[in-house]
């Protein structure tokens, strides 16, 4: 699910009528000149000039300081010392320069525009020379920082186990074989099923290979793969059913008006369900939304602790009650905070707990009771976190966790460390589920939203 239904078309401070500097921090409005001082008008720019150049005029001041004259130089080491020593200086004190042209310096030197041949450089305050010697101001050093990695890169990255477990053994199946065989179908099946898509699955997908090959559709090796794409492709491009009996909810189903728009995450210990929540908060704000996390385990000692740490990493407050708390009046206090801050999102992160356990998995539905009684429909996604690794495990415990509370989406983590990601198109097909998202890192940036087009194309390719 990707938030642009709810990203903020402006910032606070474009929606106060101001531009920003460097996009982190507001441009000041140009302060007063003192009294008495006249401020030019600024120079027109040259239109021949390459790069135009903010040029910013020297305000008259009384009584004026000597300068020389265009035609004749400025005073050289060779002149004399009394002459130069009786030359009249003025101190300014630094609170009467205003800020208009020392930020408007800084630009210019920070983006290391060259200053035209016929306007001396302003740039604020010059450093110390010997005298005669002219001052230089260069520009500071811009380091170009390095280009991250696109998301087809990333989950190239991350599913590189499962492509060596799945491709590269189809591959050295095919090896030297021109004709599709009963013994290469055979082997084809024991592949899928060692990729964990699921003994299901596989059937259906070697099942529906052998009718082509049977009415001579598909022959040769070299198209094995193609098929198997377009198969695994289309299995994921399923339109969402059902879970035992409750139509899946798309997050469009929800008004745009109702706010907040509370996620509840949950899942069994152990699977990164508070740094999935951190990586979730993370892609979030960075849309523009304002998220609050409200820290609804209170069972586990060290889990609010670990996610304040978090919390503090992205930028977000965190509603958090002390341990032993009921989780339900955690989620209260949470959406109470988020109404009286007007927040976009509200994540509540819950306590790990199995499956099996049928009063901490009717706990879960005490604390959807809630939600939905303060904020209309809510939760508006129920994330249930599996970890990858876990293979057809994960699948039992999505149609127990589905029995109890409404998911709506998955969240697979820990992509990276298995070779047995197949597990993604076992999930597509048996349960019916949506992949919301997937993890291919550590890293606050290791979220993506699931696209099938990119997970095909990364173990094909």
């Amino acid at each position: 699910m990707l938030f642009w239904r709810r990203k903020k078309d402006e910032t606070p401070a474009e929606r106060a009528g101001l531009t920003t500097l460097f996009g982190n921090e507001p441009i000041p409005s140009p302060s007063a000149p003192p009294a008495g001082v006249e401020v030019a008008e600024p120079a027109p720019l040259r239109p021949d000039s390459p790069q135009l150049e903010m040029v910013v005029p020297e305000p008259a001041a009384s009584p004026p300081l000597p300068v020389a004259p265009p035609s004749q130089p400025m005073a050289s080491p060779a002149a004399d010392p009394q002459t130069v020593a009786s030359m009249p200086v003025e101190t300014v004190p630094a609170s009467d320069v205003t800020a208009e042209p020392a930020r408007r310096g800084l630009l210019s030197r920070w983006l290391g525009w060259p200053a035209p041949a016929d306007t001396p450089t302003s740039g604020g305050v010059p450093d110390t020379a010997p005298p005669g010697q002219p001052v230089t101001n260069p520009p500071p050093a811009v380091v170009d920082e390095p280009p991250r990695e696109t998301f087809l890169l990333r989950m190239k990255n991350a599913v590189r186990r499962t492509r060596q477990n799945l491709v590269g053994r189809l591959d050295t199946l095919v090896r030297g074989k021109k004709v599709i065989s009963p013994e290469v179908l055979d082997e084809l099946e024991e592949i899928l099923i060692g990729a964990d898509i699921g003994v299901r699955t596989t059937l259906e997908l070697v099942e529906k290979i052998r009718t082509q090959v049977d009415r001579k559709l598909l022959n040769d090796t070299d198209e094995l793969k193609r098929v198997l794409r377009q198969e695994l492709l289309a299995l994921l491009r399923a339109p969402v059913k059902s879970v035992s009996g409750r139509a899946v909810r798309s997050e469009l189903d929800i008004p745009t008006d109702i706010r907040p728009y509370v996620m509840m995450v949950v899942g069994v210990n152990g699977v990164g369900k508070t740094t999935t929540i951190a990586k979730l908060a993370h892609l979030i704000k960075r849309e523009g939304n304002d998220v609050i996390v409200c820290a609804a385990d209170t069972f586990r000692a060290a889990a609010a602790d670990q996610l304040t740490v978090w919390a503090e990493r992205v930028g977000i407050p965190v509603i958090q009650q002390k341990p032993g708390t009921d989780p339900a009046a955690v989620v209260y206090d949470a959406l109470q905070a988020a109404k009286s801050r007007d927040a976009d999102v509200v994540i509540v992160d819950t306590a790990g707990r199995l499956h099996n356990k049928v009063n901490l998995m009717n706990e879960l539905e005490k604390m959807s009771r809630i939600a939905r009684r303060e904020v209309p429909q809510a939760p508006h996604e129920v994330l249930l976190v599996l970890d990858a690794a876990t293979g057809q495990n994960g699948l039992e415990q999505a149609r127990q966790f589905a029995k109890t509370v409404p998911v709506t989406g998955l969240v697979l983590t820990k992509l990276d460390g298995t070779a047995k990601g197949g597990i993604v198109v076992a999930i597509a097909r048996e349960l019916g589920l949506p992949i919301r998202y997937v993890g291919t890192g550590e890293q606050l940036d290791d979220l993506a939203v699931f696209s099938p087009e990119a997970f095909v194309d990364s173990l094909f390719e």
